[in-house]
């Protein structure tokens, strides 16, 4: 089991996510229909031409869920209890089909839980970058983590 249980967490703690993710139209495309989302910056050519960015933009929610899903594997896989929280979800830099994003991820909080004695909360930001080292998402994201089994 790759995840860490609260105990094994300090603020400061800093993880260098190895999974790294090519973005395809078709992911913008499936997560842009299956929302049901009709922006068509995300979906027509044409259209986006016309914008400052000249192309189609990938989707922030996908940024932001392939974000949150690379950091799972080393942060809260097989010891989460429940994700309570995000907050302060950014966007600085535009994500294009054929970027490659890296992802990393900070402990910036922690505490015992109140009503449970066998879990405590840690906070983590989560930061995706492309292949420039551009910042292209970033969000914190507070869950509630088992602690070590006696």
């Amino acid at each position: 089991m790759p995840g860490r249980y609260f105990e094994e967490w300090q603020v400061g703690d800093r993880v260098q996510h190895q999974l790294t993710r090519t973005v395809t139209e078709t992911d913008n495309l499936l997560i842009t229909t299956l929302t049901h989302n009709p922006q068509p910056l995300h979906l027509d050519y044409e259209a986006a031409a016309k914008t400052e960015f000249k192309k189609p933009l990938v989707n922030s929610c996908f940024t932001f869920s392939l974000l949150v899903g690379i950091s799972v594997h080393d942060t809260t896989v097989g010891t989460l209890v429940a994700n309570l929280g995000y907050e302060k979800i950014n966007f600085p830099k535009p994500v294009f089909a054929g970027d490659t994003l890296r992802c990393e991820s900070e402990c910036v909080a922690m505490r015992e839980s109140k009503s449970r004695p066998t879990a405590g909360l840690v906070t983590w930001t989560h930061r995706a970058f492309n292949q420039r080292d551009e910042l292209v998402c970033e969000c914190t994201r507070t869950a509630l983590i088992q602690k070590r089994p006696a």
